[in-house]
């Protein structure tokens, strides 16, 4: 049953975590040196974990329990990944590190949209399952 709208959400949920990082610089130093994802071992780290749960989580379709877990496992790790940019965006006053903030800070907002409508889906597929057995 890959066929599904919610493989269609994490499959974007994956793009958006691990190939968008590569097209989207996070920030820009106040010397004008641009900082990408994949510069950063622990942004890298975190964006590949959520790209793989979301893959993970595509090929669990027979089990939508842990499927709806393992979103919501990846929307969290997607929260860290926002509050680690919002602190390293401001957490000294000033242009200390940060200079001007990347389109790439907003990649985790995107994929918790997609991870969010996923598990609408997945929890409407685990409903409809329910009153087809309680017919029986």
């Amino acid at each position: 049953m890959l066929q599904r709208i919610q493989t269609i959400y994490l499959i974007i949920a994956a793009g958006v975590s691990a190939g968008f990082i590569f097209l989207f610089p996070l920030w820009e130093t106040k010397e004008g040196v641009t900082v990408y994802a994949f510069n950063q071992i622990m942004y890298l780290c975190l964006f590949l974990g959520s790209a793989l749960l979301s893959v993970i989580s595509i090929f669990m379709f027979k089990n939508r329990k842990l499927q709806f877990v393992l979103g919501r496992l990846n929307m969290i790790l997607n929260f860290f990944l926002l509050g680690f940019f919002v602190y390293q965006s401001l957490n000294v006053s000033g242009e200390t590190i940060v200079s001007e903030k990347g389109i790439g800070m907003f990649l985790p907002i995107i994929s918790i949209v997609f991870l969010a409508l996923a598990n609408k889906a997945i929890k409407k597929d685990e409903d409809l399952v329910k009153s087809v057995d309680r017919l029986r």
